[in-house]
């Protein structure tokens, strides 16, 4: 199935009821007073998280949404029923922002978590609340509000632990398949990647993460060139990127240190925030290299990317050296642990 991260949706809460202008009709009561109900409140639209979704395709089908109206206010004291809510269930890591201001409304960055992003109209109000010593006989009501009417648009970001950043063709899918149950495709030419691919990396008993892999970047992506920078955005929320660089031979001008400084600067122009993130280098290929040049090259390679926190050298092809890298990954992850989120207490209709 195709991956879809982006859609643009118009969301209408409901309207409210009118109030009802009514009078008691009781057998002997010639001037019976009044008895006109409240309006239903209009039905408003929530959006929820749901950990079983992994893609926003069910919005680029379905673009707009509309919650019931409430109902009129009737007589004999009767007030009109209030309208269905509406919920729209969105994949964890879904934002949503206002088309018309780019205001973010909603985050649901966590499994659950419900935020109200369109409310209902309040019913009007029926003659029954216009009665008084001087005003016997009111025929005064209140209409019901209209709902909230906005166009969205939704942008799912991957969650995962760790990220895989790198040129096309620098083994990023060869890795995630050596370390995890994902199968990404993999071939011999750039742009194997069409769209992030997950996989959950088991390490030990109970002890495991998720790794993400999008397409390759190239230089320009951060304007647009390739495909990665579409993509960009689902590094954002992973704890930890790991910069892969291919270091083999067999490209007399290829250049890894200008390679991997391409790839920062598109990650500093893109976003400032993600550039600081934490990154360790992971030097790939090196099963290619003779014995005797390896330390050389990858010395080199260290000196000229600048600073790093760390850095290994993998083969993802054969696994030489991933399971020390996916070890030392879950020592880390465990070390800085994401805080608890606050319970949302706007996630609850009222």
């Amino acid at each position: 199935m195709k991956f879809f991260d982006e859609a643009k949706i118009e969301v209408v809460a409901g309207d409210g009821g009118n109030g009802s202008a009514s009078f008691r009709r009781e057998k002997y009561v010639p001037r019976g007073g009044p008895d006109g109900g409240d309006g239903g409140r209009g039905g408003s639209i929530w959006a929820i998280a749901d950990s079983n979704l992994n893609t926003l395709i069910d919005f680029r089908y379905t673009r707009i949404f509309r919650a019931q109206h409430g109902e009129n206010g009737r007589g004999a004291d009767c007030y009109g029923k209030g309208g269905e809510d509406m919920l729209l269930r969105v994949p964890v890591g879904t934002v949503f922002y206002d088309l018309a201001s780019d205001e973010t409304i909603a985050d649901l960055a966590s499994d659950g978590k419900k935020v109200l992003i369109a409310k209902g109209g309040n019913g009007g109000l029926g003659n029954i609340h216009f009665k008084s010593s001087t005003n016997r006989a009111p025929r005064q009501t209140t209409q019901g509000e209209e709902g909230e009417r906005r166009e969205l648009r939704l942008e799912l970001k991957v969650l995962a632990d760790v990220g895989l950043l790198g040129l096309p063709n620098a083994g990023k899918s060869t890795f995630i398949r050596a370390v995890s149950a994902a199968k990404p495709k993999v071939a011999d030419y750039p742009f194997t990647t069409l769209q992030p691919n997950l996989g959950v990396v088991r390490v030990d008993h109970n002890r495991s993460f998720v790794i993400a892999d999008i397409p390759g970047l190239i230089e320009g992506a951060a304007e647009g060139a390739g495909l990665g920078h579409r993509f960009l955005r689902h590094l954002q929320r992973n704890r930890l990127l790991l910069h892969l660089v291919d270091i083999s031979p067999f490209d007399p001008e290829a250049d890894p240190v200008h390679d991997a400084h391409a790839i920062l600067g598109e990650l500093r122009k893109y976003d400032a925030a993600l550039f600081d993130k934490p990154r360790w280098l992971v030097i790939n290929k090196i099963d290619l290299l003779p014995e005797e040049e390896r330390a050389a090259r990858v010395d080199t390679l260290v000196a000229g990317y600048g600073e790093v926190e760390r850095h290994f050298t993998i083969s993802a092809i054969n696994g030489q050296g991933c399971r020390e890298l996916t070890f030392a990954i879950m020592d880390y992850l465990e070390r800085h642990k994401l805080p608890v989120d606050e319970p949302d207490n706007a996630a609850t209709p009222s």
